[in-house]
């Protein structure tokens, strides 16, 4: 199984932010050897973009074990305005195209989410052009959409994937077997959580999402990529011990189902 974890679940919230770059970030890699996971998926948010070590040293970054760089920063109401997606998105594609980096989580969620009709089609035809210019990048998308319309941008280029969300899915309230079904075939990343069906995100099994289902129907489609915790966080300086005891769920029922 290989079990990782979103950058910054390993360390106390910085400025009261439930996902935020960490003020360490190296101490995270010994704390994700110590937990025996495999990966780590790194943020690039609105907070540390600019001086993110991923944009100032990527070669060095690369060194350590990240499955995906996860684009916060794109988590904006203006990702359909070539300005802004041009800035952010193109900076990172050509910090990262001569590494090892070559996994791009883009998150369509919230400000950026892709609901609306018209703005779709006008982020479809600037993502596009990304996918053309960056082949050797694949750009996976986490979204809240109806399957047919997730599929209008991920069938766009053969570099397009989808990042599956578990508790993104149960609130959105899309039958989790159906899902997975539908993009066998462009699942290269699964996000770990539980959530309620009103969007809650709590501690795993205490839920609505059906894991049993998940990861029945994960095994199915012979699916053997990563797998990323981003899990409730608990009490405060005791990220390590709360990680540990969701590793745990997680690996059980990894076990039960593969």
């Amino acid at each position: 199984m290989k079990l990782g974890i979103i950058q910054g679940r390993l360390s106390e919230p910085v400025g009261g932010h439930i996902q935020e770059f960490p003020k360490d970030w190296k101490k995270e890699f010994v704390s994700l050897e110590s937990l025996g996971l495999s990966h780590v998926e790194w943020l690039v948010t609105k907070n540390s973009w600019l001086n993110n070590p991923i944009m100032e040293s990527p070669k060095y970054v690369e060194k350590f074990p990240i499955s995906f760089v996860c684009l916060d920063i794109l988590v904006d109401d203006r990702i359909s305005e070539p300005d802004f997606l041009n800035e952010k998105l193109e900076s990172v594609c050509e910090k990262i195209c001569d590494t090892s980096l070559t996994n791009l989580t883009i998150p369509l969620l919230e400000g950026s989410s892709m609901e609306d009709d018209t703005k779709r089609a006008k982020f479809c035809k600037l993502i596009k052009e990304f996918g053309d210019r960056f082949p050797m990048i694949n750009f996976s998308f986490e979204a809240e959409l109806q399957k047919e319309q997730l599929l209008e941008i991920v069938s766009l280029c053969d570099n397009f994937f989808v990042t599956y969300d578990t508790g993104n899915i149960t609130s959105y309230g899309i039958n989790h077997s159906e899902y997975i079904d539908f993009f066998k075939h462009k699942i290269n990343n699964v996000h770990l959580k539980d959530r309620t069906v009103n969007a809650i995100t709590v501690t795993p099994l205490t839920g609505d999402t059906n894991f049993d289902l998940i990861f029945n129907s994960l095994n199915k489609i012979d699916y053997n990529g990563a797998m990323t915790m981003q899990t409730a966080r608990s009490t405060t300086g005791k990220e390590i011990e709360t990680i540990n005891k969701h590793k745990d769920v997680f690996m059980r029922l990894y076990e039960k189902h593969f």
